[in-house]
């Protein structure tokens, strides 16, 4: 891919309200129930959309076919298909008044094909439906949706079959125990707080209190600041006491919530940044769609790679 741009800090919706949205789009998933919640979010903002489908699984054989002529040809073929179906697509957001491009390729794996489309078009906000396993339960995210919760330079939400209630129902979890996730906590409030704002929406926050005393009450004064600077009530926030990957499933469980904006890393001291504990836990145990969030200085380290 050429013209791509050089790396940037993370532009997701922690820092500005979406005003161009990336579609990930994948013929296994519910499409209709996915344009119909990306629609939604492109009207509410005034947002530019770009559907995207990479034909994965076929880069994938190509690349393990043992003759190798005629690729060049076949992934040719397979762009074009793509493109020929995005363009129904189009026309579908095009008639609900969205200015709408599309784009493909025929690239392996799924998530660097796609972190390196939003390395080129720098969108606001990524959007990929979750792995379903059947159209009984909630999605189960893949070894791609894992791997973009990693890699995604901009904010992405990971949305289910579930449809939105009119308003949605928005919350952030939030964590306020260490220092160094001060950014984290503070970019999960400002994107939840944007999002809900866009919908005339309430906006509910939820922390996990581990522990007591002195560290604990420095904690929810902490806390208490962060949800104040967003304009969100003690009565709409939310502490609940016990380990968080516990307290959180059941609490969030009960509240059915439409969507849940958290953050998407952990820290670890050896400077790697892997999915966290408590967002995995979350992201297995609920049947509503999750926005994660990266702080502002975040980089994804497919920033080198070759496009």
């Amino acid at each position: 891919m050429s013209g791509r741009r050089p790396p940037e800090p993370n532009r997701g919706i922690a820092v500005n309200s979406p005003k161009s949205i990336l579609l990930v789009v994948e013929r296994s998933a519910d499409v209709p129930a996915l344009m119909s919640k990306v629609l939604v979010l492109a009207r509410g903002f005034g947002a530019s959309v770009e559907l995207f489908l990479c034909d994965s699984e076929q880069a994938y054989v190509l690349a393990h076919t043992y003759d190798q002529r005629g690729i060049s040809a076949a992934r040719a073929a397979s762009t074009a298909a793509a493109l020929h179906y995005l363009g129904g697509l189009r026309e579908l957001a095009a008639g609900a008044g969205i200015e709408t491009a599309i784009d493909a390729q025929c690239e392996s794996p799924l998530y660097e094909s796609v972190v390196r489309k939003v390395l080129h078009s720098a969108p606001d906000m990524v959007i990929k439906a979750i792995a379903a396993e059947d159209a009984r339960k909630h999605g189960t995210p893949d070894p791609n949706d894992w791997q973009l919760m990693r890699t995604c330079p901009s904010t992405l939400m990971l949305t289910g079959r579930r449809a939105w209630r009119t308003p949605p129902c928005f919350a952030a979890a939030v964590d306020v125990s260490e220092e160094e996730t001060a950014d984290v906590a503070g970019s999960v409030l400002a994107a939840a707080a944007l999002l809900a704002r866009g919908f005339g929406a309430d906006l509910h926050v939820v922390y996990g209190e581990r522990g007591s005393g002195a560290q604990s009450a420095a904690r929810r004064e902490q806390l208490r600041r962060l949800c104040e600077a967003a304009d969100i009530t003690p009565a709409r926030t939310h502490i609940l006491s016990g380990e968080p990957e516990r307290t959180l499933p059941l609490f969030l469980t009960d509240q059915t919530f439409d969507v849940l904006v958290l953050g998407a890393l952990a820290h670890r001291a050896d400077g790697t940044t892997p999915v966290g504990t408590l967002t995995s836990t979350l992201l297995d145990a609920l049947d509503c769609d999750f926005v994660l969030v990266k702080p502002p200085s975040y980089r994804s380290p497919i920033d080198t790679a070759a496009a």
